[in-house]
């Protein structure tokens, strides 16, 4: 039984990866009809939560029939993602996530999503203090590492779990590749047979169709 916190997910749970402009309310609903065990929203924007943005507070919206769902959010300031989780936690998801992951531009840019692989230290004492400014599970979505020559994902993933998180999903790309070539799924076994690790281990990147969840279930 995988378990996040006390949230139970049965034997080999599938999540819904969060996705901007498309995991929203009614295709959530369809994935749940459909066999999701976890489900996150599309991320919301730490700086447009704590300003009240109407975009980002729309996304806060959850239902009954979703849980187990999770809420993730993204920044870059340590205090408005503080700021945030506490804003978040209001509207009380199962799960808050972050998103240490995204590599396009305008997030990675300017040090959010994946931009924050390039300052380890900054990732862990932001999720350091996101851990503490909640009573919910946190999980983190991230990946393999900024480039080629940083692929640091199994030192990162003790880390994490060492300040608190409950939970980690792993692309199986760095930044620099974006969504091309091919996920490498070696790097995320080494996380998941790390002994030290005792918190779940999702791994994410090229799963398109039922067959490919029954070649990595088979691994």
């Amino acid at each position: 039984m995988v378990k996040i916190a006390d949230i139970e997910l049965g034997e080999f749970p599938l999540l819904l990866a969060p996705m901007e402009d498309v995991s929203d309310p009614p295709f959530r609903a369809l994935c749940k009809e459909n066999g999701a065990d976890l489900m996150y929203t599309e991320f919301i924007s730490s700086e447009g939560l704590i300003r009240d943005a109407v975009k980002s507070v729309q996304k806060l919206d959850i239902f009954e029939y979703e849980r187990p769902i999770g809420i993730q959010i993204f920044g870059n300031n340590i205090e408005s993602m503080k700021r945030a989780t506490e804003v978040t936690t209001q509207a009380n998801p199962d799960i808050i996530d972050i998103n240490y992951g995204c590599p396009v531009k305008k997030v990675a840019g300017k040090g959010s999503g994946a931009g924050i692989l390039q300052n380890i230290p900054k990732m862990v004492e932001m999720t350091k203090e996101i851990v503490k400014s909640t009573h919910l599970p946190v999980t983190v979505k991230t990946r393999l590492g900024w480039n080629e020559e940083t692929k640091y994902i199994v030192e990162v993933a003790e880390r994490l779990q060492d300040v608190g998180i409950k939970g980690i999903s792993i692309h199986g790309r760095t930044r620099k590749q974006m969504y091309k070539g091919k996920a490498d799924w070696t790097l995320i076994g080494e996380v998941k047979n790390n002994p030290r690790m005792h918190i779940p281990v999702f791994g994410n990147g090229d799963i398109a169709t039922p067959e490919d969840v029954v070649e990595v279930k088979n691994k």
